[in-house]
């Protein structure tokens, strides 16, 4: 029998247990999937905004993968933690999947960063998808604007939160104290800004149109910024997903203004932030370049600049990996080195040491981009197990193994009694399902006790 533990159950964790299982090459392959949080799913669970349903019920399908009996989820399990090293890993499983995402936010480099009400977009995503790790709260919504940084999914994904009207989240899975600071919002103006054009911005049609269905919020767009992009005027060369989005963004600009009042999400574009400016320790505004096309599919500074109002400042601007203590890492590319999945030390293969996933690839695709990421690594790890076997004894318990080291894994019943307290816990908040929000209650949570509202 061939054990494999596959580290991290997002996604790419998920697809390749799925993959490693499901193959007919190498009979008997039984995955453990760990994880460092008690629950799975990785970022459909905590990086889907609570407002796409759709999205979310993903889990599902994860769920289903999960729960075939040649695959164990084993949850609260940090490796790097407790002498779970790579290397004792590998005394425990044939071989080792890292399918760890990359966690860290790519920064502006600009004066002004760290002022209070500076955030990470995703440190607002954790906040209002319950991750255990989140800020607790202090994200500034009783100022009037916010200035999101950035036109991808997940700036459209945190502007189109910041301008949802009160009682619009509450059917959904949003925390207690999120709702609470949301629905008592005192932000009326979102700006989402990006350094290029609208055809080069990088959110999905689909995103960017919901900016326009939301019920108490009016979209705006600067016809300035639009006229210096040479594609909004002929976008017949674009992409196609690239020209739908000229073409919604031309529909927003040729509307009515409206009536003054209310929330607004007004998208700029040629705009590049050069400092956050501050007033009594706090972000007050954001100042910007001015950028135009330098002609060779980039933009340049014009040294033109002006200011944007914002008491809440949050970028989005991209992700980066982490380097896993253990595990080789290259710091420009955020990705652990691998060919095909394979681990690369010093340039040579590690046996028994892969990856899959944004850990592997970058920052880059949707979550069905996952997919084929993960077969590719599998393929790999396959035509390596016969040598990965031969001679080598591996735990026969590697739950028990894991408490020897200290740790307190959560298995799938421990997860099935999160969901299940998770559940009471809307019902006596009077509202559906609402996630657990902190470390100490999912813990008690997987233990069977009950959680106060």
């Amino acid at each position: 029998m061939l054990r494999v533990a596959v580290v991290g159950s997002g996604p790419s964790g998920v697809y390749t247990a799925q993959a490693l299982v499901q193959q007919s090459v190498v009979p008997g392959v039984r995955v453990d999937v760990l994880d460092r949080l008690p629950c799975p799913y990785g970022l459909v669970r905590y990086g889907v905004a609570p407002d796409h349903e759709k999205i979310k019920s993903l889990q599902q399908n994860l769920r289903a993968v999960l729960e075939d009996e040649r695959i164990g989820f084993l949850g609260n399990v940090e490796v790097g933690a407790h002498g779970l090293t790579p290397a004792r890993l590998l005394e425990l499983y044939h071989a080792v999947v890292y399918c760890v995402g990359a966690a860290r936010d790519r920064r502006l480099g600009v004066p002004g960063e760290d002022l209070a009400g500076s955030f990470s977009a995703t440190d607002f995503v954790s906040w209002y998808s319950a991750h255990p790790d989140a800020v607790a709260d202090g994200f500034g919504l009783g100022g009037r604007s916010a200035v999101v940084i950035g036109v991808g999914n997940v700036a459209v994904d945190v502007a189109r939160i910041l301008a949802r009207g009160p009682g619009e989240l509450r059917l959904t899975d949003v925390p207690e104290r999120a709702l609470s600071a949301l629905e008592a919002s005192r932000v009326r103006e979102v700006h989402m800004v990006g350094r290029r054009g609208p055809g080069q911005a990088k959110f999905t049609t689909k995103e960017l149109r919901e900016l326009g269905a939301l019920p108490a919020a009016r979209v705006r767009v600067e016809p300035a910024d639009l006229a210096l992009d040479p594609s909004y005027a002929d976008p017949s060369g674009l992409a196609a997903v690239n020209r739908r989005n000229v073409e919604v963004v031309r529909g927003w600009a040729a509307e009515p203004a409206g009536p003054e009042g209310g929330r607004s999400i007004t998208l700029r574009f040629f705009l590049r932030p050069v400092e956050l400016l501050g007033r009594d320790g706090r972000v007050a505004a954001v100042r910007f370049e001015r950028t135009e096309p330098d002609g060779a599919g980039g933009v340049r500074g014009t040294g033109r600049f002006e200011e944007i109002e914002a008491q809440l400042v949050l970028r989005a601007v991209g992700y980066k990996g982490v380097a896993l203590p253990g595990l080789p890492f290259d710091e420009t590319r955020g990705t652990v080195p691998n060919e095909a999945g394979r681990v690369l030390r010093e340039g040579v293969p590690s046996p028994g040491e892969y990856v899959a996933g944004w850990i592997k690839r970058g920052p880059t695709g949707v979550i069905g981009t996952n997919r084929p990421c993960a077969k590719e690594t599998v393929t790999s790890l396959l035509a390596d197990a016969a040598d990965l076997a031969a001679g080598r004894t591996v735990a026969a318990d590697p739950l028990t193994a894991l408490r020897e080291l200290g740790h307190e894994p959560v298995a799938w019943p421990g997860w099935l009694a999160i969901e299940s307290a998770e559940t009471a816990l809307g019902h006596s908040l009077g509202r559906g399902r609402v996630k657990i929000a902190d470390w100490a209650g999912l813990r008690e949570a997987a233990l069977g006790h009950p959680i106060a509202p």
